[in-house]
């Protein structure tokens, strides 16, 4: 590992930790053991019945009262799917990423659910929301279900070449053979096709140009997808991180492909707006990135589609050199 990045790492609390039987070595994520969280108390509006909420965010144990939005602690690259709304004046939350007990610690739980808001002559809402964690912020309070991915700002600052990710996990799903699509405002629809659990990790070399429009070239690209019932704990998985361009590796998928500008991650330019990324190519063999996008899901498909019930339990997140 480079200098520069070592001593980062050093300085977030992460440690290095060598494998000997295979001479890999992996490092530790910040909080990515997810034994440390801040709880959120929020009451939703009196209208929809005054309920308090518990919003958990993978950060120094802390509890912050009251309805006011969150930023993510500096300490950690953390955000979690777990939103504070605001729509039409009704302060209303969802939930879908829990820490759980396992053995002397915990590990993050991450459900797919409805989440149902219902006042006569005022709103009328339902809307499938997936259990998500990943590296970055969420703009919040949400005010609106339009452009979901532009409330979202993707990525830490990151210049390291990783061969793996690493993980333990189990997941919980019925099979169905459709999924549900449901954004708040329109009747539900059927999609076509099984959900899976999504993992995935981008390295992008990102530049903006003089107008604050952002673009990147893909580094490395790692992604997994899991859609068979595990409900005894994987430990030690490991995802390839493969470089360079990837489409004539057997390895590759179709979802591993450079990110179309409809399905683009944003991000936070140097002016303070939110933009889009725009992925441009792939980046030369031996490029170093700028940037590192990881996000695991308990649905794949992006905002309002997935299999209610699903869940993805994930622990001891680390990268392998």
């Amino acid at each position: 590992m480079n200098r520069i990045f070592t001593a980062l790492m050093v300085a977030a609390g992460l440690g290095t930790t060598a494998l000997p039987a295979s001479g890999q070595k992996t490092v530790n994520i910040a909080f990515g053991d997810f034994d440390r969280w801040t709880v959120r108390e929020i009451k939703e509006s009196g209208v929809i019945g005054g309920n308090v909420r518990y919003l958990y965010e993978i950060a120094p144990g802390d509890t912050i009262k009251g309805d006011t939005p969150y930023r993510r602690n500096p300490k950690s690259p953390w955000r979690t799917s777990n939103v504070m709304a605001k729509v039409s004046g009704i302060t209303k939350c969802s939930a879908t990423v829990f820490p759980e007990r396992r053995g002397d610690g915990f590990c993050a739980r991450l459900d797919t659910k409805m989440e149902t808001v219902k006042v006569l002559g005022i709103v009328n809402i339902s809307v499938l929301a997936s259990g998500s964690i990943f590296f970055g912020e969420m703009l919040e309070p949400i005010k609106d279900t339009k452009n979901p991915l532009a409330k979202l700002n993707h990525g830490v600052p990151f210049t390291d070449r990783p061969t793996a990710l690493v993980l333990d996990y189990k997941f919980r799903t019925d099979g169905s053979a459709n999924r549900i699509k449901a954004t708040g405002f329109s009747s539900q629809k059927t999609v076509p096709g099984q959900d899976y659990a999504d993992v995935i990790l981008l390295l992008q070399k990102r530049w903006e140009d003089a107008d604050g429009n952002v673009y990147a070239q893909r580094v490395g690209t790692a992604n997994e997808r899991f859609g068979k019932n595990t409900p005894e704990w994987i430990d030690g998985h490991a995802i390839p991180v493969l470089y360079g361009d990837i489409t004539g590796n057997p390895a590759f998928r179709p979802q591993m492909g450079l990110v179309p500008d409809e399905r683009a991650y944003w991000c936070r330019n140097s002016k303070g707006r939110m933009v889009p990324i725009h992925e441009t190519g792939w980046a030369p063999e031996g490029e170093r990135p700028t940037h590192m996008i990881l996000q695991m899901s308990s649905s794949y498909d992006g905002a309002y589609v997935g299999t209610v019930g699903n869940s993805l339990w994930v622990d001891n997140v680390k990268l392998q050199y």
